[in-house]
């Protein structure tokens, strides 16, 4: 791991996981922790301003927490740990508090979108942007892969980074955003991007019966020779060539293309599953890849913490 640039990743714990956010993100955090140094951390603190509820943010983290190991997140690999295991991160982000001014942090996509749809944001929300930036900088974080959306967090985190050096002497190396290609948008089972919010996904760890459910509902338009919305989400799972053959041998059989899809989706999660359930009646050593991630991660920040406080003045000699 030594000589490898190290990649860090949050995950906020806000529910069940679709097959768009696999193959957007999931798969990716997979693919890339052999060639990085990874830390992967549930970012509980930041759920805090929109989750507060006790039992709903504790079943949250320990969903995620299994989520990525049962896809084949490897605790020997990776450095997975939760936010509020890591006190540090709030210590550096109230000292990135006092170096920025408020109308920066107004620019925040958050912040805007909230105030654009009438809503009366909460200062955790106002403010999480510095809360992420303490998070990619305490660990000293050379890439954060995010969606071409997301890239704002990481410009949020260089800034920072660039102002906190200027005052106080080098300290942060600046983070790049590592962009996510996979697919630009999973299509869901009304044709719109899938999402939480529509209620048109279909679940990373659906059981077989929901599976056939999900599928049959899509909603295809007869038209064309094959159901493009179908093909989309089947794509994902195999290669174009062969994919193509199988539209083209079953031209206008939607149903027929259906049943190929279902069967193709089940291969594909059953493993999965299966994982996640042996790992369900684990709790414990789920909690002990926490621990002992935390512990890792707390180390490590510690000491970029009493590097931080001497130069801020905050340690006396």
């Amino acid at each position: 791991m030594l000589n490898r640039k190290i990649l860090l990743s949050g995950v906020k714990p806000t529910g069940k996981p679709h097959i768009g956010n696999y193959f957007g993100a999931m798969k990716q955090f997979v693919e890339l922790q052999t060639s990085y140094e990874s830390y992967v951390f549930i970012a509980d603190l930041h759920a805090l301003t929109t989750v507060q509820n006790r039992g709903e943010l504790e079943e949250n983290t320990i969903n995620v927490i299994l989520d990525y190991l049962s896809i084949g997140l490897d605790p020997k690999k990776v450095v997975i740990y939760k936010q509020s295991d890591v006190p540090q991160v709030t210590e550096l982000g109230w000292i990135f508090n006092c170096i920025t001014t408020v109308p920066y942090l107004m620019r925040a996509h958050a912040y805007k979108d909230a105030v654009a749809n009438n809503k009366e944001p909460n200062v955790g929300l106002f403010d999480y942007p510095l809360l992420m930036a303490a998070d990619i900088l305490i660990q000293g974080a050379d890439v954060v892969p995010v969606g071409q959306d997301q890239k704002q967090h990481v410009e949020i985190a260089r800034d920072t980074a660039e102002k906190f050096n200027h005052i106080f002497g080098e300290t942060f190396k600046l983070p790049e955003p590592l962009i996510l290609k996979g697919v630009a948008a999973v299509p869901g089972i009304d044709g719109r991007k899938m999402s939480k919010s529509y209620g048109n996904t279909i679940s990373l760890f659906a059981t077989d019966e929901e599976v056939e459910g999900t599928v049959m509902s899509i909603v295809t338009d007869s038209s064309g020779e094959k159901p493009e919305n179908v093909y989309a989400i089947h794509a994902l799972l195999k290669d174009k060539e062969s994919l193509n053959n199988l539209y083209e041998e079953n031209k206008g059989e939607y149903k027929i293309l259906k049943e190929m899809l279902i069967d193709d989706l089940k291969d594909f999660i059953r493993p999965m599953r299966e994982r996640r359930q042996k790992l369900e009646q684990d709790k414990n050593t789920v909690l002990e890849v926490l621990r002992e991630g935390g512990e890792v991660a707390r180390e490590r920040a510690e000491k970029k913490m009493e590097e931080i406080r001497e130069k801020v003045g905050l340690k006396l000699s």
